[in-house]
């Protein structure tokens, strides 16, 4: 859709869902007129009418079984606000098993913090776009981060950034 070329009318049948991290069973999305990848997204405007319900909440992880996990989740909240973007939340239907949700919005049943493992890396999904601007929008000015020195939600965008850092202690034997 960028290059002014239509998509593959065929695309759909030649997705093979082992090729991707997190999701399986999707539908991409082909009109390029609707704004939308494919419906792993959840429907935004059910967000915007229940906005008091739009809220996450983080699981929490044991640091000596799922060491991975529980700094991705470390925050100083374990209930983060909810917030829109391109992907405003994950369809937990459409979510591979072998992926590890590390944040739900039960009131929705949908994810919005998702972890896994791809060859000797790792990957993470976090919905939404600006923690703190509810529905940041194209052509919005950008979030003051110096505003929001608390974020529960920019905490955890931080978390991922750092998480590379941290080095696995060496065991004593």
């Amino acid at each position: 859709m960028f290059d002014g070329d239509p998509m593959d009318p065929d695309a759909q049948s030649k997705l093979n869902y082992d090729n991707c991290f997190a999701f399986t069973n999707f539908q991409i999305e082909t009109n390029p007129y609707i704004y939308e990848v494919s419906n792993i997204d959840v429907s935004p405007t059910q967000h915007i009418s229940n906005k008091s319900h739009d809220y996450f909440t983080l699981f929490e992880f044991s640091a000596k079984w799922d060491p991975v996990p529980t700094m991705l989740c470390q925050n100083h909240l374990q209930v983060i606000p909810g917030f829109m973007g391109q992907t405003t939340a994950f369809r937990k239907e459409l979510i591979k098993p072998t992926v590890t949700i590390m944040g739900e919005c039960a009131y929705f049943n949908e994810a919005r913090y998702i972890h896994g493992e791809f060859g000797k890396g790792t990957w993470t999904f976090y919905s939404g776009h600006d923690p703190e601007d509810y529905q940041h929008l194209v052509n919005d000015p950008p979030t003051d981060l110096n505003l929001f020195p608390n974020s529960a939600g920019y905490r955890l965008i931080l978390n991922n950034v750092l998480f590379p850092a941290a080095k696995k202690q060496q065991q004593k034997t």
